[in-house]
């Protein structure tokens, strides 16, 4: 049987990468950074779009290129949560009930790969970094979703 990687499939190798606690940092994870911001030197930096870029930088595949989880925004083409599936879609959520819709890119987001919706409540599961400070899936409530966006 013919198998291939999905950008999900790769991401899930890391499960359980984690930011090291105190001065020392984590080399993999200032890897994912660095590669989109050399200046960054700190793996308590957000590095949720730093993981995401990795992931893809491995496979060769599009990237946002940006630290700001909205930059995921603009990659991609964009569809609806419903037509979500694992392997090739990103997720990209608000940070606060108050955050701006997905017009504003300047303004904090989270981005993950999809994994799966859960009727109820209304949630989406998210396999990505900087979760928790690890690699790991996550729950967040549906109205928290700025887009959905399929990488191939």
């Amino acid at each position: 049987m013919l198998s291939y990687v999905t950008p999900y499939s790769l991401a899930r190798r890391f499960e359980g990468l984690r930011e090291t606690p105190g001065a020392v940092h984590n080399s993999t994870v200032l890897a994912m950074l660095q590669l989109v911001d050399r200046s960054v030197h700190a793996d308590e930096t957000p590095w949720c779009s730093a993981f995401v870029n990795y992931v893809l930088w491995i496979l060769e595949g599009p990237r946002s290129r940006s630290l700001a989880a909205r930059s995921w925004l603009k990659v991609g083409l964009p569809i609806p949560i419903t037509e979500a599936r694992p392997g090739f879609d990103v997720v990209v959520l608000k940070r606060g009930g108050n955050a701006p819709g997905p017009e504003v890119l300047d303004a904090p987001g989270h981005v993950g790969f999809f994994v799966r919706l859960l009727a109820a409540p209304d949630r989406v599961q998210v396999f990505g970094g900087n979760q928790g400070d690890q690699v790991c899936v996550q729950e967040f409530p549906l109205e928290r979703v700025l887009g959905v966006r399929r990488l191939t």
